[in-house]
């Protein structure tokens, strides 16, 4: 892919996030456009769909959390698993962070971060190892938004997430109740109504909430 950057400027518009309306996003309006595109983009077919280019309502939930209780993040290093566009973690830094660390695999997502950071005002750094095939590394916060979306995934992403809360680090995740989140277990932090798209979810505005593991 020779220009990420310029692929996401074309396709996508800057637009503010309806939860958290003081964080502003290159975010796209269709799903079905955006999704083939990149397809064609990589030549590829049967990719996941974009993350990086929607507010999902997981993150957002976090997202206003993290505004709205800066005493979670200010001060401290944070992790943004999955990353996606980077909301939860320009969040973060917004919410007085020292420094955040946004991780995705999706080959688009560091162009994205970059470009809704530099939107932003902030600083954030990203990585494209996947996280999941090491023990999680040593660091205060750790968010996640929207990981619960297939089964084989959540597993692995709940037993690394409960390996680093094992450790002493704060882990944060929210999510607007799918089908493979956990029903036990977690401490409820916060529950929002969300505005998203029928492009995306089954409802216009969906319950999400903010979770931490106790």
């Amino acid at each position: 892919m020779a220009d990420p950057q310029a692929f996401i400027l074309v396709n996508t518009r800057l637009q503010a996030v309806p939860h958290a309306p003081q964080i502003s996003l290159w975010l796209a309006d269709e799903i079905t456009p955006i999704w083939r595109m990149t397809e064609e983009e990589l030549g590829e077919i049967g990719l996941p769909p974009p993350f990086w280019a929607f507010a999902w309502s997981g993150g957002q939930g976090l997202a206003r959390y993290l505004l709205d209780h800066p005493d979670e993040v200010a001060g401290r290093s944070v992790i943004d698993f999955a990353t996606g566009s980077g909301l939860v973690g320009i969040a973060a830094m917004m919410a007085g962070a020292t420094s955040v660390l946004g991780a995705d695999i999706d080959p688009f997502c560091g162009a994205a971060v970059a470009l809704n950071a530099e939107a932003n005002g902030i600083d954030m750094a990203f990585t494209d190892r996947d996280l999941l095939d090491a023990p999680p590394p040593p660091v205060d916060v750790i968010c996640a938004g929207d990981v619960c979306y297939e089964k084989p995934m959540t597993e692995r992403v709940l037993a690394w997430l409960g390996a680093a809360r094992a450790n002493g680090t704060r882990v944060l995740i929210g999510d607007p109740h799918r089908t493979y989140f956990p029903k036990s277990g977690l401490e409820l932090l916060a529950e929002y109504q969300v505005p998203t798209t029928r492009e995306l979810e089954d409802l216009a505005i969906k319950r999400s909430s903010v979770w931490a593991l106790p």
